[in-house]
């Protein structure tokens, strides 16, 4: 233990989620000596109660919506109902294998993995149980939690996210507080397991942070659905009794609800870690950092949910992997919060990188637009699916934007990436082939649009 004490790590990371396992992995790989710090499973919250088990719920939503519809494609199935413990089985499976997985990684590249709550205790040093852990550089890698709202207490039939991975029964009547990317998933969710579904959000309008284009045809898609929501409405209150909620929003109206979900975003984990008394500058509970990733302190990084931007586990992902190859010296180029790939996997799925068209006019000023919609895409209508692809681009300039709404949309993120990331031209873009019939087309074909020669578009 002594000689563990006064070694001195290259690097030592408080946090094993997304940003901290990255850095961790790529510092090793880069011959770094690393110490990997983790209060409770590596991986964190993406892996064990964020991305992956809310992703397999969504499939096995999907799965029931297949089995209740599958008349309109010839198929005589039945639905009957969701097995909750059967769902958690599938579901806690995928958990575990990747979590074996990545713990075979870590012990694969000689890494320090320390178990138990880290706290810094000076620039250099993270202590953990009593053991000091000394770095040349110290990566902040702690990671977000499920907010609640000022004097709404999450027990019983109220619970975040969190609470709702777990949940043994489907609840005939939810409310959904927050409208989202994780209220909209959680909604879409309980709407295919057999709830009845409103949302309540005080902003104008669903997914707010989006493309306003893609907010409307959620919000009718989501009205097909049968799922109620409302929209510019403030949250005023909720009480228990027994097994049921009644929530007040203002204007004096009342909803009762077998389960109140709130989803009104996450906050940072900063709090009593030590942070601001090694000098680290904190702004509402955030660490300020620069597009370097570096605090202010030297030698001090910090990456993922707990830096003001996405809360995306992928971006965590990427700012760990750029601080191992800043402190290893190889100058990478910073992340770029615009070019990352944004998805909301409701149905039907959003996906979107660059500027909306609303950013895009403010940047720019002249902007030219356009929308394909799903309707002119062979594999679309194979899969029964409504939504569009809208690019947005500088007049005469690269495309600074894609949206895309419509089921497995997500999957069409990564060329869009590539698109906005390297500042093609929609001629760039439309002179590829694109495999038919694939929805990957409706790219193509919007591009093509774009740049002057529409096919599958109605004038």
């Amino acid at each position: 233990m002594s000689a563990d004490a006064e070694k001195t790590f290259d690097i030592v990371i408080l946090g094993g989620g997304s940003g901290g396992y990255a850095c961790a992995l790529r510092g090793a790989e880069l011959g770094l000596s690393v110490a990997l710090v983790e209060k409770s499973k590596l991986g964190g919250t993406c892996l064990h109660q964020g991305c992956i088990p809310t992703k397999a719920l969504l499939h096995a939503a999907e799965v029931a919506d297949s089995a209740r519809e599958g008349e309109k494609f010839g198929v005589k199935s039945t639905f009957e109902s969701v097995d909750m413990s059967g769902v958690h089985r599938y579901k806690d499976g995928v958990v575990s294998r990747l979590h074996k997985g990545l713990q075979g990684l870590v012990k694969g590249k000689s890494i320090e993995y320390v178990e138990g709550e880290g706290r810094l205790v000076a620039p250099d040093t993270v202590e953990v149980g009593g053991r000091r852990l000394t770095g040349r550089n110290v990566v902040l890698a702690t990671g977000s939690y499920a907010k609640s709202l000022p004097g709404l207490e999450v027990s019983g039939r109220i619970m975040t996210s969190e609470q709702a991975l777990a949940i043994d029964f489907v609840p005939p009547r939810v409310v959904v507080l927050g409208g989202g990317v994780i209220g909209v998933e959680f909604a879409s969710v309980f709407k295919s397991f057999g709830s009845e579904v409103t949302i309540v959000e005080a902003l104008p309008r669903l997914v707010a942070a989006e493309d306003e284009s893609v907010s409307k045809q959620l919000e009718r898609s989501f009205r097909k659905r049968k799922i109620a929501f409302r929209t510019g409405v403030r949250f005023e209150g909720a009480t228990q009794n027994g097994d049921t909620v009644t929530v007040s929003l203002e204007g004096g109206e009342t909803i009762e609800t077998d389960l109140l979900l709130v989803a009104v975003g996450r906050g940072p984990v900063t709090d009593g870690l030590g942070y601001e008394e090694a000098g680290v500058r904190l702004d509402r509970g955030y660490v300020v950092a620069d597009e370097r990733c570096r605090t202010g302190v030297p030698g001090v990084f910090a990456v993922g949910d707990i830096v003001p931007g996405l809360q995306l586990a992928h971006r965590g992902f990427a700012q760990g992997i750029f601080v191992a190859e800043e402190i290893a010296g190889l100058a990478p180029a910073p992340v770029d919060d615009l070019g990352i790939p944004r998805v909301t996997y409701c149905d039907p799925e959003i996906a979107s990188v660059g500027l909306t068209e609303t950013q895009a006019r403010e940047k720019y000023g002249d902007v030219e637009v356009f929308e394909y919609n799903l309707g002119g895409n062979g594999k679309s209508q194979i899969l029964q699916t409504q939504g569009f692809v809208k690019l947005v681009r500088e007049k005469d300039g690269p495309v600074v934007g894609v949206h895309m709404i419509g089921a497995r949309m997500g999957e069409q993120v990564g060329e869009a990436q590539l698109i906005y990331n390297w500042e093609a031209l929609p001629s760039d873009v439309a002179s590829l082939v694109h495999a038919h019939p694939t929805q990957n087309e409706a790219l193509g074909e919007a591009h093509m649009a774009l740049a002057g020669k529409p096919l599958h578009v109605h004038a």
